[in-house]
């Protein structure tokens, strides 16, 4: 039996073991996390606008190509968020050749003494070419985090790091996408409960996963801390294309949230427990003077400027 209950709601009991799903999960499960609509839509008009919109994606596709693009896109989300799902649409009539999904297990011991962004580093696409990774380095600052696999240091030096890895791909010409999908508590346990009973989603289901369970929570603070410290105005370097808001220099390495961005606010107490956090990896790491000369005028995690 496992007792699944998020900050302001009252405790669900919920049994994955038992066949029968919960009547009060089953109810809340659509419109839980913020969706606004009261019913699926039809597979008919699902089926006609997701070809459309493939089409549009071949286009997109056949313009990478053509102009020696990069372009890498980031899914992340909670646990049966349904990355992997959206992650098979949108490669469903590429080019295999040129569009891959990247899909890493956990680290090896070589990958453990290498440097934290290595093991992604290498899976990054040459020109031409699209990269989904379904999950990434933020499993640092995510389940690795909630699930004790990091030390607070650790965790401390990625948020520390992440944005300064991340304006180093889009200065190099890289077109850099982060979504994060949102998923309600009802419909995730619905999820999870499917998934466990049925014998053709079985694999889906882990050990991490029933674990999280009791942690939404815990997962909750994870990616509130993510969007607080992992946004950054980057500047381009050698690519002149123009950015989303169709200006040229500068633009922000920021989350898209799918389908909606429902998220509640950092608590304040948790917000400074961060920051106390962050300000011990920061003082604990060793960096030369030449790379804190070349941080140039980033903002650092106080907001200040680094000049």
């Amino acid at each position: 039996m496992n007792d699944a209950k998020s900050k302001g709601s009252k405790r669900i009991a919920f049994d994955i073991d038992d066949p029968k799903l919960p009547a009060e999960v089953e109810q809340k499960a659509l419109g839980s996390g913020g969706f606004p609509y009261k019913e699926k839509l039809k597979k008919k008009d699902y089926e006609e606008d997701l070809l459309a919109l493939q089409l549009e994606l071949i286009k997109l596709q056949d313009h990478i190509q053509n102009h020696g693009e990069r372009l890498v896109v980031l899914f992340e989300g909670r646990d049966a968020s349904g990355k992997g799902s959206c992650i098979s649409r949108f490669l469903g009539r590429l080019n295999p050749r040129h569009a891959r999904s990247v899909a890493l297990s956990k680290p090896t011991d070589t990958e453990r003494g290498q440097w934290y962004f290595q093991r992604y580093a290498c899976h990054l696409p040459t020109a031409g070419d699209i990269v989904l990774f379904d999950r990434s380095w933020y499993n640092r600052a995510g389940v690795e985090r909630v699930m004790g696999f990091c030390t607070e240091e650790q965790t401390a030096e990625f948020l520390r790091d992440a944005p300064d890895f991340e304006a180093l791909l889009v200065r190099d010409g890289i077109r850099f996408f982060k979504l994060f999908l949102v998923i309600g508590r009802e419909m995730q346990l619905q999820r999870f409960h499917e998934r466990r009973h049925d014998p053709f989603k079985k694999w889906k289901i882990t050990d991490i996963d029933l674990a999280a369970i009791k942690k939404w929570d815990d997962y909750s603070e994870a990616q509130h801390d993510i969007f607080r410290f992992t946004q950054r105005r980057l500047r381009r370097g050698r690519s002149s294309a123009p950015t989303t808001s169709g200006a040229r220099g500068s633009r922000r390495s920021a989350w898209c949230f799918l389908p909606f961005p429902t998220m509640a606010r950092t608590s304040r107490r948790s917000a400074s427990r961060t920051r106390k956090l962050l300000d011990r990896g920061r003082s604990s790491s060793r960096r030369t003077s030449r790379e804190h000369v070349s941080s140039g005028a980033h903002k650092n995690l106080n907001g200040k400027e680094s000049r």
